[in-house]
């Protein structure tokens, strides 16, 4: 027994010299002779040489540029506005711009300054406030290039976008571009058509964080690839409040383009009445609606004979809580939910009269 207790002490022993033998023999070997081994070992390190290139977005911006114009409105022969277009399709004759209504609106002749320095008279096919889409035409043979169309349906939030514009100075600024992403899709933006401070509408418009100025109106907002998804309509201008910009759509402003091209008048549904916001009916005129346990609606203070409304049985003093459904919180909310039908449709309304609610259709008419 103690025989073999004094063999397995001999064979660790054997074991540990040998164990440092070979250690000290490979390190003297690598303190020697170095290179087989460096050699060895940068043979399994794999290395890559790379390189990062950012062209941006000059390609997309060729693309583009010069079917942008700036948009010059003058009234009795005074520069009134200035702002920005863009040619989105030609025919046989003519060529086509597109720019924001409440660029022209006011004016009683519209040029538009090409990208070579043309400036050339245009005339108006057509216009209509409550989109803010204005069409306006030259000779075909002003016009270099001619904007590709994308879609802003397939564009996805993150995605590069950029603008094309003339803000502030056009005569110092016109050819504008800023860069940003798509930072949102179908907001509904207040909309007020006068120099008020009340919305008279609501619009569904891209978000973007692209620098957007007065002067940008009516210019494109574009993606990667150089397409239009948008038009530059809106600036929400606050304190506190930076990088937010807003687009009409392509598919919206297209829509209408194409009817007003053709000096179509944009035909939408009439209601037939007079109204007022819920909390300006009861701070204004009728302090007894205080007393009903609701914060919003619309008042309707009067009924127009033989309107689609009075066909309907809508009634003076009733308050319309809901349309499709929708809790109605604003005359403007109720003209964005109302213009998403068409003439000749009918439409449901939730209104109350008294303590009572009642439910009621509406055969929808022209407006005039």
């Amino acid at each position: 027994m103690e025989n073999k207790k004094s063999n397995d002490g001999k064979y660790w022993l054997i074991a540990v010299v040998m164990f440092f033998l070979g250690a000290g023999g490979l390190y003297l070997l690598m303190y020697f002779f170095p290179e087989p081994f460096i050699k060895t070992v940068s043979e399994q390190v794999e290395t890559k040489n790379v390189s990062i290139v950012d062209n941006g977005i000059s390609e997309a911006v060729d693309k583009i540029y010069d079917a942008v114009v700036v948009v010059r409105t003058y009234q009795k022969k005074q520069l009134y506005a200035t702002g920005t277009g863009f040619v989105y399709k030609t025919d046989d004759n003519n060529a086509y711009i597109l720019t924001n209504n409440h660029v022209i609106e006011k004016g009683d002749s519209i040029f538009v300054e090409f990208t070579n320095g043309n400036l050339v008279e245009t005339k108006v096919a057509g216009k209509d406030a409550y989109s803010d889409i204005a069409v306006l035409t030259v000779s075909k043979k002003e016009a270099d290039k001619v904007a590709s169309i994308g879609s802003s349906e397939d564009a996805k939030i993150g995605d590069t976008v950029f603008s094309v514009g003339a803000p502030l100075d056009a005569d110092s600024y016109s050819g504008t571009v800023t860069r940003g992403i798509l930072s949102g899709k179908n907001r509904l933006v207040g909309v007020s058509l006068s120099n008020s401070t009340t919305n008279d509408m609501m619009m569904s418009v891209l978000q973007t964080d692209a620098a957007i100025n007065s002067g940008n109106s009516g210019g494109p907002l574009v993606n990667a690839n150089g397409e239009v998804i948008g038009i530059t309509s809106l600036k929400l201008a606050s304190t506190g409040v930076e990088g937010m910009g807003f687009a009409i759509p392509i598919e919206t402003a297209m829509n209408f383009a194409e009817k007003l091209e053709k000096g179509e008048t944009i035909k939408r549904p009439l209601l037939g009445i007079t109204m007022r916001n819920l909390a300006e009916a009861q701070y204004l005129y009728y302090p007894k609606l205080n007393d009903l346990d609701i914060a919003n609606g619309v008042f309707i203070e009067d009924v127009n004979s033989d309107s689609p409304a009075d066909k309907a049985g809508l009634k003076d003093g009733d308050i319309i809580t809901e349309m499709d459904g929708k809790e109605v919180t604003s005359i403007a909310y109720l003209r964005y939910l109302l213009f998403n039908h068409n003439v000749g449709e009918s439409i449901k309304v939730k209104v109350l009269r008294g303590s009572d609610t009642l439910e009621i259709t509406i055969n929808l008419t022209e407006s005039v």
